[in-house]
């Protein structure tokens, strides 16, 4: 089966002066440097990492709100990347995003029903005005608000039912892929279920690929099939969820299992804070060889020469780590 949608080899770099008036210096700063995946149709991929690793670059330049600066965006065969701008604002429809301030996403001038039909006036200016109320209404329905709310302002809605709004938004033109940069992170935990239960239940009823971005591996775990993690604009590891969560193959992915919380005082107070082991390398300069190794235990010589490629082990998930076969078991033996 073809992928829907196919990443290769993707940088992104923002010139950064980082000299004076008199001595102007230009530093890239590599927000992406090589990311590679694929996504299927149909199929849920989690994108974890901690804040600044590229996962917000990564969803724009998906959707062509950011150009790469190497590297392709293949769209069902088509190269996103390279489109003419009326063909690719036609492509816009298939591709959709959920943001992550459900509040701030929302014009406060418009009313609930003018900002859900948006999307259609815009992509359909033909549209009979009946026409577009019933497809809005049923939409609102499909995301658990009520037909009647439609002239109430964002400014009258819980942050949960504002980013349901957000939802019917991305969902009134019938894409096939959605993108949500982290659509949870700013709501309380109980109305975090409710959405990721949500968007769970809406990705089968209109067969949606998702693109979930958080960096909640808990939340990850409940709404992705596979899970690729970030660092510093690179993959560290890609592969199914269970392989991934149950047997981490990266140190800095094992990191990240060990940092989530767990509900027993015992087992917080044994496990290993992921700051101890330094603060993350800016990505104006980042470290040699494997970005990682300034904070791994286990970095040796060869990690700060070489680069490692993103390889496939004795599963299904591929790691970008030069000695995951032998720290394996000494990783997992300090869970």
């Amino acid at each position: 089966m073809q992928p829907l949608l196919k990443v290769q080899d993707l940088h992104v770099h923002y010139p950064i002066n980082t000299g004076d008036w008199l001595h102007p210096q230009t530093t890239a700063l590599k927000a992406l440097d090589g990311v590679s995946f694929e996504v299927a149709p149909g199929e849920s991929l989690g994108i974890v990492g901690e804040s600044g690793c590229g996962k917000s670059t990564l969803a724009r330049a998906i959707l062509g709100l950011q150009s790469p600066t190497r590297g392709r965006v293949l769209w069902r065969g088509e190269v996103l990347n390279e489109m003419e701008p009326a063909y690719l604002r036609e492509k816009r429809k298939e591709l959709q995003i959920i943001f992550q301030d459900p509040v701030a996403s929302l014009n406060p001038r418009m009313n609930i029903g003018e900002i859900i039909a948006e999307p259609l006036r815009n992509f359909y200016p033909r549209m009979a005005a009946v026409q577009i109320e019933e497809r809005v209404k049923g939409m609102m329905q499909l995301v658990g608000l009520l037909p009647s709310q439609l002239n109430r302002f964002p400014h009258e809605f819980s942050g949960g039912q504002c980013q349901r709004v957000g939802i019917a938004r991305a969902l009134i033109l019938n894409p096939r892929l959605v993108v949500c940069d982290e659509p949870v992170s700013s709501l309380d935990v109980s109305i975090q279920a409710q959405i990721v239960n949500l968007l769970k239940d809406l990705q089968k009823k209109l067969s949606l690929s998702l693109i979930f971005i958080a960096h909640d591996l808990s939340v990850v775990k409940s709404i992705s099939e596979r899970v690729m993690v970030m660092y510093l604009g690179k993959v560290m590891e890609l592969g199914p969820r269970e392989e991934i969560y149950t047997q981490p193959r990266h140190p800095y992915t094992s990191d990240l299992m060990r940092a989530v919380p767990v509900p027993n005082p015992k087992i917080e107070r044994s496990k290993m804070d992921l700051s101890s082991y330094g603060d993350t390398p800016s990505p104006l300069g980042p470290p040699s060889g494997c970005v990682f190794r300034t904070r791994c235990k286990w970095a040796r010589e060869r990690c700060a020469a070489d680069v490692p490629a993103l390889r496939r082990l004795d599963g299904q998930a591929q790691v970008a780590c030069h000695f995951a076969e032998e720290l394996d078991l000494q990783i997992h033996s300090q869970k």
